[in-house]
């Protein structure tokens, strides 16, 4: 009687058992919602890219090109590809029509959106925040100058109360812009006799490798066909190359991201670094380069033996600035050189060992502001040496010329609760430099012209982490490129 009464009630415990778990499941999904929704609207949020007034550092929908001569890889913003012509960002092969290209999709990026309700925003974040002039819009920049500042942009760097703003080593390393890498050079085998591509009759653009000697000079700039720079010479003979802006890339503040060209009205950015590696082949010479801004140039050097000293050549005497001593090279070793004039500072760097010199900051500190013509760009050696991986980059370049405010002598004050911010891609940005009317807030509330008010801060961006992904299925963003994925360089520090 037990058993019948105990089978015949089964069916109807198990029915109740099914509907309590349904009913725990459906409350635990309705948490994970509330949580969700939590997580989202005050700790973090996803967003993603739209335009590329923040490229290189981040890039809206864009194409993949990789140059048909030399094999560089660059992108190009899929709003400017058509009109005008890519120009390579290494070699300035500018691509013919039907140059194969892949479309990419917008960088997805992290918001952190409640850290600035526990820190004050700090220059050089990358910030998410509303458009005071609609803000439906959410847009994404660099902060540039905080509450009570006063901004000016002067020959491309960025002023704060008359003081030069040094970018931290972080985002500078971020922000170099190739001019220059000599890893990419077209094969012998793609060039006709004259240098041009021997698989396109038609192209007119010849090859030429812009590092040139100057007289007297033995370095070997194209020894055995490889991209390596040789030098065997005497300890005491400077033997002296340079680089030809005439025939390379020159040094205007260009971006390749806006399709090459010739349709920004750019000046030349004197913010330079030359890297490259050495091998030397004895304990004997040394290795340096020549930097040129403003009409004056500085020589960073690397005796050998043991010695990095940093000059300045005044009327073709040269006046050491700074120096130290360091560990005696190896004929086994192989070191990384960089030598760079970056925000009124000259930073050498032989291996791990490290060398700066603090030019002043004030507008002229490092000489009087001169934006004609090419700066000149110099290697020079003795003994006997291997140079590879020889590249050239520009700082980043802040367009001042054509704003409506905080351009060259005319700097703009910021008030309590007032930022002003720039994307990375000045040529191509609409940001607080040019915004022709009032913010729009609640209630009636304007906002100055050119500010982003606290209130309208979303939030920090710290992490791509769905880059560079190409349209494989119509519009579905996949494959995305790993080297990409990371951390977005931010505030931290004053100075490289």
């Amino acid at each position: 009687m037990l058993n019948e009464q105990y089978l015949s009630n089964y069916p109807i415990q198990r029915r109740s058992t099914t509907i309590a778990s349904i009913a725990e499941t459906l409350e635990w999904v309705m948490v994970a919602l509330i949580l969700a929704f939590i997580f989202r609207a005050f700790l973090m949020e996803a967003f993603r890219i739209p335009t590329g007034s923040m490229a290189e550092t981040l890039s809206g929908e864009h194409f993949h090109i990789r140059c048909t001569r030399c094999g560089f890889k660059y992108d190009v913003g899929a709003d400017s590809y058509h009109s005008v012509k890519p120009r390579c960002s290494s070699c300035g092969y500018t691509l013919p029509e039907g140059t194969p290209r892949v479309l990419m999709n917008g960088d997805r990026v992290l918001v952190l959106k409640c850290i600035y309700q526990f820190a004050d925003p700090k220059r050089w974040d990358v910030v998410v925040f509303k458009n005071p002039t609609n803000p439906c819009e959410n847009y994404i920049k660099r902060l540039i100058a905080l509450p009570g500042e006063m901004v000016e942009i002067i020959d491309g760097d960025i002023y704060i109360d008359g003081v030069i703003a040094r970018k931290p080593v972080n985002v500078q390393h971020e922000l170099w812009m190739p001019i220059y890498n000599n890893d990419y050079q077209p094969s012998r085998q793609m060039l006709d006799k004259t240098g041009r591509l021997s698989n396109n009759p038609k192209d007119e653009q010849k090859w030429q490798l812009p590092f040139k000697n100057i007289a007297g000079s033995t370095w070997e700039l194209d020894a055995d066909g490889t991209v390596d720079f040789l030098l065997d010479s005497k300890t005491d003979q400077v033997n002296l190359i340079y680089y030809d802006s005439d025939i390379g890339n020159d040094f205007d503040a260009k971006y390749a991201y806006n399709g090459g060209s010739d349709i920004y009205r750019a000046t030349a950015c004197s913010d330079l670094k030359i890297d490259f590696q050495v091998k030397p082949g004895s304990v004997d010479g040394f290795i340096g380069a020549v930097l040129e801004k403003y009409g004056v140039f500085y020589r960073g050097r690397v005796d050998l033996r043991g010695h990095m000293v940093l000059e300045k050549i005044v009327d073709g005497e040269s006046r050491e600035l700074s120096s130290r001593s360091i560990s005696k090279s190896s004929d086994k070793d192989v070191k990384r050189f960089s030598f760079a004039n970056v925000d009124h500072q000259l930073i050498l760097e032989f291996g791990k060992n490290r060398l700066k010199y603090d030019l002043g900051k004030g507008p002229e500190d490092a000489g009087e502001i001169n934006t004609e013509g090419q700066p000149q760009v110099q290697i020079f050696g003795a003994g006997k040496l291997k140079l590879s991986h020889v590249a050239l980059y520009r700082d980043i370049y802040y367009t001042g010329r054509g704003n409506l405010r905080a351009g060259e002598g005319d700097p703009f004050t910021l008030k309590e609760d007032e930022f002003f911010v720039c994307g990375d891609n000045s040529p191509s940005s609409s940001d607080a430099r040019l915004w022709a009317i009032e913010g729009i807030g609640n209630n009636g509330t304007k906002y100055r012209m050119g500010t982003v008010p606290r209130d309208y801060l979303i939030g920090k961006a710290f992490f791509r982490y769905w880059a560079d992904a190409n349209k494989l299925f119509g519009n579905l963003p996949v494959v995305p490129s790993i080297g990409k994925i990371g951390f977005i360089e931010g505030g931290g520090g004053d100075g490289f």
